[in-house]
């Protein structure tokens, strides 16, 4: 604004002499305009503690050397779990919804099958020729040690009582799959609609079943998938693989849904590289419970190979002006304010609010520049 108005004020005068065609008043404009031109930005003490400007100088600061990456928060294979039927059926019931939170145990669906039916009438109607076949084979092997019985008859004995036993071992093995209690079989309660139970504690993704639904061994139910241990499934291209090793750091964001900046460790590096070219890398979360973080959500990451040292100013120094960035430079501090120098300078990388400067041509160590306030300044010029 002061540039502007300088200008202003030189036309005017400039208009007017030129006007008159003085020569003498010329040479007094030329000297007016050497003293009056001042292309330096000031700024008032009163204004630079109300608008609670600071100064600092150049700092050496550790940059990080990256490599960067994309991928996705997921969960151990054990954390996710697809729930089927052991046996096909129609679905009776199923209560629950996506976004419920179940425990391990809890009764997820009811499944109706007259299957359920036969197989535990095969099972009693074995339960009890077990105990004829056992009670006979005990006989035969008594009477052959007495040499009363014949081999073949101690043999096929032998052989009806296993056989049957075998079946019986079999049968129980379903029922305990089908969640049917065996000893409430041999009690003579039979049903028809067995219950499936969750398998893990976690909250329900997916539902892909309703009410009257046939579904078959093959057919998945639901899914549940436990986020108490979440990890990141990152794909690295192949180029930069050979700088990556166990335990470097990961600075990650969820684009998405926040600006934060998380932390978390490279832990696992894959040893097969994918079609598209890439290896992937699993990482481990510095603090799992800092935010609600959900499987499948896409980040954006930054894996930390080494870093470097360089000079560097906060970001809020450095302003993008016309194509270029510049800082302000305290040029002369005087009992009323500040004077300041516009100066061009070459930037770098950024981090944690620093940014390198790839060049000092205009700038020394010792100088100070204007680390919070400069933006309005250069912008009202």
């Amino acid at each position: 604004m002061q540039r502007i108005l300088y200008k202003i004020i030189i036309l005017s005068v400039m208009l007017a002499i030129y006007s008159c065609g003085d020569n003498d008043a010329r040479k007094e404009l030329a000297e007016i305009q050497n003293e009056t031109i001042d292309d330096r930005i000031f700024v008032s003490k009163a204004q630079f503690e109300r608008s609670e400007m600071t100064l600092g100088i150049i700092e050496e600061k550790s940059f990080p050397v990256t490599v960067k990456t994309s991928g996705m928060i997921d969960v151990p294979p054990e954390n996710r779990a697809v729930v089927n039927a052991t046996m096909g059926g129609y679905i009776k019931t199923t209560p629950l919804l996506i976004g419920d939170k179940v425990r391990k145990g809890q009764a997820l669906v009811t499944i109706e099958n007259p299957e359920f039916v036969g197989i535990q009438q095969e099972y009693m109607e074995v339960n009890e020729q077990l105990r004829y076949l056992k009670s006979e084979f005990e006989r035969q092997n008594t009477m052959r040690a007495e040499n009363i019985t014949s081999q073949k008859s101690f043999l096929q004995a032998e052989s009806s009582y296993k056989t049957a036993m075998a079946r019986y071992n079999g049968l129980r093995k379903q029922l305990q799959m089908l969640n049917i209690s065996p000893a409430s079989v041999e009690a003579g309660n039979i049903r028809s609609v067995v219950t499936i139970y969750a398998p893990i504690t976690g909250s329900i993704t997916k539902v892909n079943v309703t009410r009257g639904t046939y579904v078959s061994p093959a057919t998945a139910i639901l899914e549940i998938i436990d986020n108490d241990h979440i990890h990141l499934e990152l794909s690295v291209f192949e180029k930069d693989i050979m700088n990556l090793k166990k335990g470097q750091r990961i600075d990650f964001k969820i684009p998405e849904s926040s600006s934060e900046t998380y932390k978390a460790e490279v832990h696992l590096i894959g040893t097969a590289i994918e079609e598209n070219r890439t290896i992937k890398v699993h990482g481990h979360l510095e603090d799992e419970s800092g935010a609600n973080f959900l499987t499948g959500m896409f980040v954006e990451a930054d894996i930390v190979t080494e870093s470097a040292f360089a000079k560097a100013l906060p970001e809020t120094a450095i302003v993008a002006f016309e194509e270029s960035f510049v800082v302000l430079k305290l040029d002369e501090s005087t009992n009323d304010g500040y004077f300041f120098k516009q100066v061009e300078v070459k930037v770098g990388s950024s981090y944690e609010g620093d940014t390198a400067l790839t060049s000092l041509d205009n700038l020394t160590a010792t100088d100070k520049v204007l680390t919070s306030g400069a933006f309005n300044l250069v912008a009202d010029e």
